[in-house]
């Protein structure tokens, strides 16, 4: 959030509830930061045909912690491998946000390598999908919207791309 901070970009942070049950303070410091916060599970749980009212118990758990930091109401969902059910929008006014563009950051530690598959790939309103979990994906972000921002690049929240 430091590099963010620096840069002048906001960005959309999907996180899992035992995260956000964890770490508060990081939480409303990306909600102050103007980080829009989305919901990416409880457990980052997987939607299957057998656990529907699981995962919709885990969503309905994650958006009550994170209302409870911020003060806002989670209307954003990252569902874990974009396993979704459109029956969710429904029930719990959510929408789903998947991505445009995957690095595979979950399974390289390449900073080059992840930089190059999002600045190779990108094009306006892409949604990019990263993992800031990873080291060298939190190295690899901030590259990213270094190279980006030179090449004329403006970063928003998904709200923004989705609704605006």
């Amino acid at each position: 959030m430091d590099g963010l901070a620096k840069r002048g970009v906001t960005a959309t942070f999907f996180v899992t509830g035992m995260n956000a049950e964890k770490y508060p303070d990081i939480i409303k410091r990306m909600y102050d930061e103007g980080h829009l916060i989305g919901n990416h599970t409880f457990y980052h749980t997987q939607l299957t045909r057998s656990n529907h009212e699981e995962f919709m118990d885990e969503l309905v758990r994650t958006n009550e912690i994170i209302s409870n930091i911020t003060g806002e109401d989670v209307i954003y969902a990252r569902p874990p491998y974009g396993s979704w059910d459109k029956s969710i929008e429904d029930e719990l006014n959510m929408f789903p946000v998947l991505w445009t563009v995957d690095p595979l950051d979950w399974c390289s530690t390449n900073v080059a390598n992840i930089t190059y598959n999002v600045v190779s790939k990108a094009e306006e309103n892409d949604i990019i999908l990263m993992h800031d979990y990873y080291e060298s994906t939190v190295t690899a972000a901030l590259d990213i919207v270094d190279e980006l921002l030179e090449e004329g690049y403006v970063f928003v929240t998904v709200d923004e791309i989705l609704f605006d």
